[in-house]
């Protein structure tokens, strides 16, 4: 008996799942239906993901060379700025050196002018003070050198600085069109 206690359990509980399926099955379509659609959905976005984190790698390679570029170019801008500021510098001394050679062959006219008037007058106060105007002589003559030679050397350095700052903004030029060139060619292939 017990066995066909268990039959007709067995039996009622397949007509229940046949009765739940049948209410239910529809609904348990749909939400595998929904399911796989998602599962679709979220397979196209990870290949979105994909393709993004891509393009963007090559964005940041991109940025990174076009920084690179920018900092050279920055060196070089303040390197010709530094150029520039050393010129300007080497101008305002050979000015003060061309004023001072100017004090200078002025003291040693008036030295000069001096030594005549001392050899007219007295010889014995001339010997006396022809060893002391030598000697200032000399020291006017060889500061006059000096300076004469430093002019001469920083005429020269100025020109020489010159020609490598019309060098450097050549160069710049040629950067900036180089830049110019590339961003076009970067515009057009996107």
């Amino acid at each position: 008996m017990s066995e066909t206690l268990s039959l007709n359990k067995l039996e009622k509980l397949i007509e229940l799942e046949t009765q739940l399926r049948g209410e239910y099955q529809r609904q348990l379509d749909d939400k595998d239906a929904t399911i796989a659609e998602l599962k679709n959905d979220k397979a196209a976005l990870e290949g979105k993901m994909a393709e993004l984190e891509k393009t963007i790698s090559t964005q940041l390679a991109t940025i990174k060379d076009r920084s690179g570029k920018s900092d050279d170019t920055q060196a070089l801008e303040q390197r010709n700025r530094e150029l520039h500021n050393r010129s300007e510098n080497m101008k305002e001394e050979v000015a003060v050196a061309k004023s001072r050679l100017k004090a200078l062959q002025k003291d040693l006219a008036a030295e000069r002018a001096e030594f005549a008037e001392l050899k007219k007058y007295d010889p014995q106060r001339l010997r006396k003070n022809l060893d002391a105007s030598k000697k200032k002589l000399a020291e006017k003559t060889t500061a006059a050198d000096k300076l004469q030679k430093s002019l001469t050397q920083a005429r020269s350095e100025n020109s020489q600085l010159e020609l490598k700052i019309k060098e450097l903004e050549s160069q710049l030029e040629k950067s900036q069109e180089a830049q110019t060139d590339a961003v076009g060619e970067d515009q057009e292939a996107a």
